[in-house]
């Protein structure tokens, strides 16, 4: 036996004691983050889903993102697609496990809406994921103009902050912002890809 040591020691091989493998390193799980939108959020024109705003922040702050929802939505809009954010809520994301974290952003296409529905609209869906999800942490985003916004629009951003508030959520304006022009496509709405890069450095910056 005492032999066997000896050949080991000099050949540098590994004896019993020191041949037990280290544990694995444990690695730290990305954050989840959910966004649920219109076409802002999951893209459009020549900007797709992955390289929307929404997914750019989450790379940004090392989440891993979940993007729901579709263009023309909104708390009370349904679109061509046929349903509200809390209808892409239900349908696309409730049945997941809890994120760490839930953005609702829109409110653009929900200007032919009375305030106080978009209100009502808002506040549903918050209580709903409060009910659902009590430990998840939701940051409601206002409508997002590039451009002046039409007077309307302030009413729904009012509307969309009131439930917020109540809710006790984070509301962000980035109506606010002043967005350069290189920022939005020729369809003088929707963001280019170097808008949704400036969309998500601003709102990486303040969820950090």
């Amino acid at each position: 036996m005492r032999r066997v040591l000896a050949v080991v020691a000099v050949l540098g091989l590994p004896s019993c004691a020191s041949a037990a493998k280290a544990p694995p390193a444990v690695r730290e799980r990305a954050p989840v983050m959910m966004f649920v939108g219109d076409s802002f959020t999951v893209g459009s024109g020549p900007v797709p889903p992955w390289r929307s705003y929404a997914t750019q922040a989450a790379r940004l702050l090392g989440g891993q993102p979940i993007i729901a929802g579709a263009a023309g939505t909104g708390f009370c809009n349904e679109g061509r697609a046929g349903r509200t954010f809390q209808r892409s809520y239900e349908e696309e994301l409730a049945w997941r496990p809890a994120p760490d974290l839930l953005v609702i952003a829109g409110g653009h296409n929900d200007r032919r809406w009375s305030p106080e529905q978009v209100r009502g609209a808002a506040a549903s869906l918050l209580a709903e994921v409060r009910a659902h999800w009590p430990r998840t942490r939701t940051v409601v985003i206002g409508p997002l103009w590039l451009k002046e916004p039409p007077k309307k629009a302030y009413a729904v951003r009012d509307a969309v902050a009131q439930a917020a508030r109540a809710g006790k959520v984070t509301f962000l304006d980035p109506m606010r912002v002043s967005w350069p022009e290189e920022a939005i496509l020729p369809d003088g709405v929707h963001p280019t890809l170097a808008g949704h890069r400036s969309l998500a450095t601003w709102l990486a910056a303040r969820l950090g």
